[in-house]
């Protein structure tokens, strides 16, 4: 398994990163458990969580769970020091949790008192925001994506606030480094500038979608990750399972995320299945499985620290876990750029 360490703080993870999200909905704790005890085998330390998970659906009532799984991991016995353990403070808009307000420096040290303990732990490797306070062009916005509203005066203050209580945690000993999700460049450089002019936590790491077939990041926000030394984390490196081509030829296998979540958070049109088509004729070509393909275009990014792959059945972690050392040669990644430029954004 690849290593990297995350940003500046010389943590060092796998390039592979367990996620988590259905922990809770559509997995049982013991299945969340058993591939915990499959991913460190294979090598993965790095397991990523939030305090508004699980997922498919997201309610109030299933708030917290994902914590709870690994929470109870670590109380059955499953060793802390194995696991760089990363998880998020959800922002405003999720009405159940704290009422849907922003990130604040009084809301810092409360989620993590929640989240704490539910992972049964007394430290936070890797703490991030789940979305900025001023809004993201993430989750399909980008469309119609206005920051004209933003306030620059709030915003440099409310990073400056949010940075004093997170180095009061660490401090503490309560979180290890500072990381942000939903990002955009210029919001991760002006993170960076306020950390040094605060000497709060320099962000380390900034979680966004990444795949074949999300590629925002690499015409701005790869160049602030290289220039502020800040590690991307992927998520959703296989579109929500359309690389995986289950999805083609109008099937819905049972028990899919499609079935819980038909328009797939917005990624499900016409052009989307014709690029998957296209990346699927890349994998056939060159003998490779598309999953592992997409996984591996993904790690090897120049910008990229972990890519967190979610998984719903055994069978779907060991297939990524077979691919983990694949390396694509000279001839995939001509093709792999054919089919992004004949279709790009497809969603």
């Amino acid at each position: 398994m690849q290593m990297t360490k995350l940003g500046r703080t010389g943590i060092e993870v796998s390039k592979f990163c367990l996620g988590s999200m259905t922990w809770g909905t559509q997995n049982i704790t013991a299945e969340g458990h058993d591939q915990i005890d499959a991913a460190l085998a294979a090598g993965i330390n790095f397991v990523d969580t939030a305090e508004m998970y699980p997922v498919n659906p997201l309610s109030a009532e299933t708030q917290g769970r994902t914590e709870e799984v690994i929470g109870d991991w670590f109380a059955a016995g499953g060793a802390r020091e194995r696991m760089v353990l990363a998880t998020k403070h959800s922002g405003n808009g999720i009405a159940y949790v704290r009422e849907g307000r922003d990130i604040t420096a009084a809301s810092i040290p409360e989620a993590i008192d929640g989240s704490l303990a539910r992972l049964k732990t007394d430290y936070i490797d890797l703490y991030q925001f789940h979305w900025p306070n001023r809004g993201s062009y993430m989750f399909r916005k980008n469309w119609a994506y206005d920051p004209s509203s933003q306030n620059r005066a709030t915003t440099m203050q409310d990073m400056e606030d949010c940075l004093g209580a997170l180095q009061i945690e660490v401090d503490r000993g309560r979180i290890r480094a500072f990381g942000m999700s939903n990002e955009s460049a210029w919001g991760l450089t002006q993170w960076a500038n306020a950390a040094e002019r605060s000497s709060g936590p320099r962000v380390a790491t900034v979680q966004n979608e990444y795949s074949l077939m999300c590629r925002l990041a690499d015409t701005d926000v790869a160049e602030a990750c290289h220039n502020e030394d800040i590690g991307m984390l992927s998520f959703s490196p296989l579109a929500c399972g359309l690389l995986t081509g289950k999805y083609q030829d109008d099937a819905m296998p049972d028990g899919s995320r499609m079935t819980l979540s038909p328009e797939l958070g917005g990624r499900k049109n016409p052009r989307t299945f014709e690029a998957v088509a296209a990346y699927l004729e890349v994998a056939q070509k060159h003998g490779l499985d598309p999953v592992q393909m997409a996984m591996a275009f993904a790690r090897d990014r120049p910008f990229m620290a972990s890519v967190i792959f979610g998984a719903t059945t055994m069978a779907q972690l060991e297939l990524i876990l077979a691919g983990a050392d694949l390396e694509l040669g000279e001839e995939v990644m001509a093709d792999i750029d054919l089919a992004h430029r004949s279709h790009p954004m497809p969603y």
